[in-house]
């Protein structure tokens, strides 16, 4: 008799198991559409900054507004717990690795000051710019008011796992549904990576759902907790709820790939399997302005009693200009993003994002080292 099986397990991909087809047609680069619209606002190029310590604070949100994107500020980061946070960052960029857990704890158990909630996001909102900035479920309901008494344009609710049902001993949570109606101004809520999480998300009323759990370099919760889905499958899921809930409901949610995109490669993979924009963090941490100083660090590495994430050393490599727009110095496609993006879709013949997202995707583990021997041997130690 055949052996019963526990479960079934299913192929995940992620972005160095597959490549995009080029398309039957192709378009010169600069005649893509690349814009990004989440509520009332459009941006010109389709790139968040992550909301973490070490790549976003006021000044590099209004560079990268400026520039034609948007980043977020985490409202319970650093900048909303001292008054000078150029000294902390300093502290964390020069403490050993061997310490740096149990710095990191200590840094980040001061309490969030509301007085710097609204200096900060005043710093961004002098300047003429988008202000985006992220809180986590469990003080939305405290923060949320503040920030947006102070300025804050878009809402981004982030933690590592969001669903739109919660289960706990709180009489009420969170309610997604009432904090957008209460707060009247778009909201993003992240992270997560299945399509029925992603469908109950956009049931909510939100604007736009942040896709990912643990890919991020410098994120450790799949090595901690095993929990994750590799990202290219991930995205493929929440863009099918997206199309789902488009069909039911005439409204279309945006879906943001964020985390584990290294490159121009990584970023043009997570369009074509159906993302609308990307949150990028590590290689904005290696960013001359970044106020990591070199290096980067999860946001959940501070927790009390189990860290999950790690200082990692990223480098500078360049100002933020010219990751975004080149000209690149590096051949490793780190360099010129939006650059990358748009010969993409070219070489796919997609005039648009929507377009880029009808590109076909193949599995291809070995597209970075087919014909590559040259290049494979030179670069070993």
């Amino acid at each position: 008799m055949p052996q019963p099986k526990f479960k079934e397990m299913e192929r995940a991909y992620g972005f160095d198991e597959v490549a995009i087809a080029p398309g039957d047609v192709t378009v010169n680069p600069d005649q893509t559409e690349i814009g990004f619209t989440i509520g009332q606002y459009t941006f010109s190029i389709p790139i968040l900054a992550a909301a973490m310590d070490a790549v976003v604070n006021p000044s590099v949100a209004v560079q990268f507004g400026k520039l034609g994107g948007v980043a977020v500020l985490n409202l319970e980061g650093i900048q909303t717990r001292y008054d000078n946070p150029e000294e902390t960052l300093n502290d964390i960029a020069k403490f050993p690795q061997s310490g740096v857990t149990s710095l990191l704890q200590e840094v980040y158990s001061r309490p969030i000051r509301e007085e710097l909630i609204e200096k900060r996001i005043r710093e961004i909102k002098e300047s003429g710019i988008v202000c985006a900035a992220s809180v986590t479920p469990a003080n939305a309901k405290r923060i949320a008011p503040i920030a947006k008494e102070a300025g804050m344009d878009i809402l981004v609710v982030q933690s590592t796992v969001t669903t739109a049902q919660h289960i706990s001993k709180s009489y009420k949570g969170l309610v997604l549904a009432e904090l957008c109606r209460e707060l009247s101004l778009p909201v993003m809520v992240g992270n997560c990576c299945t399509f029925g999480a992603a469908l109950e998300l956009m049931h909510t009323g939100i604007d736009g759902v942040l896709v990912g759990v643990g890919p991020g370099a410098a994120c450790t919760t799949r090595e901690v907790l095993g929990v994750g889905v590799p990202q290219v499958t991930a995205t493929l899921e929440c863009a099918a709820a997206r199309e789902a809930y488009l069909k039911e409901s005439g409204r279309y949610v945006p879906i943001i790939t964020d985390g584990g995109i290294r490159n121009g490669g990584d970023l043009c993979k997570a369009f074509g399997t159906g993302a609308d924009a990307v949150m990028i963090g590590s290689p904005f941490a290696q960013a001359r302005e970044a106020p990591g100083r070199g290096y980067h660090w999860g946001m959940s590495h501070p927790h009390p009693t189990l860290p999950r994430g790690t200082r990692i050393h990223v480098g500078i490599s360049a100002p933020l200009e010219q990751i975004l727009f080149g000209p690149t110095s590096v051949t490793n496609g780190t360099q010129n993003l939006v650059g990358a993006l748009r010969t993409g879709m070219g070489m796919c013949g997609a005039h648009s994002i929507r377009e880029m997202h009808q590109a076909r995707i193949i599995i291809a583990p070995a597209i970075k080292t087919e014909g590559k021997y040259l290049q494979l041997i030179q670069g070993a130690p």
